[in-house]
């Protein structure tokens, strides 16, 4: 069994590619108002809301129980593409790899497809592919969009 692995998703978004992705780049702490059974808080360890290379603290629940997660932003404008990784937290205590990683991409019409992945590295093979986490996040991407659409 492979200690290391890729899970991705793809998902159609009303909303308009820079209006989604701005939210991952520099309006991360309107998260939580979007995805609040998903996401509770947010905030700055290092750096700021638009840099790569910023530190951010994550409160989350997954399948109903809470958990913390450290991540430091990587921002690729040019891709549209946003990757978490993950430094500290209750994930990395059964993973030593763990990347969620969204790419957003023109679908026409003004719509967006969202590339959802998670890359990974378990600690050892006792321990899941992260499929929850897949989950958790295409459900915070669609509440996002969401609450894009409404506004």
């Amino acid at each position: 069994m492979a200690l290391s692995g890729k899970l991705e998703a793809v998902i159609e978004l009303k909303s308009p590619v820079d209006k989604i992705y701005n939210v991952f780049k520099c309006q991360s702490h309107h998260i939580p108002n979007h995805t609040p059974k998903n996401i509770q808080g947010f905030q700055i360890h290092e750096g700021d809301f638009e840099t790569s290379g910023s530190v951010r603290i994550w409160n989350y629940t997954v399948e109903g129980k809470p958990g913390v997660f450290k991540e430091r932003i990587e921002l690729d404008d040019e891709n549209k593409t946003v990757t978490f990784h993950g430094l500290e937290g209750d994930v990395m205590q059964i993973y030593k790899i763990y990347k969620p990683v969204w790419t957003f991409k023109p679908n026409g019409e003004g719509t967006t497809l969202a590339v959802c992945a998670i890359e990974y590295e378990k600690q050892n093979e006792s321990v899941p592919a992260p499929n929850i986490y897949l989950d958790f996040i295409v459900s915070l991407t669609k509440d996002i969009d969401d609450g894009l659409s409404k506004a």
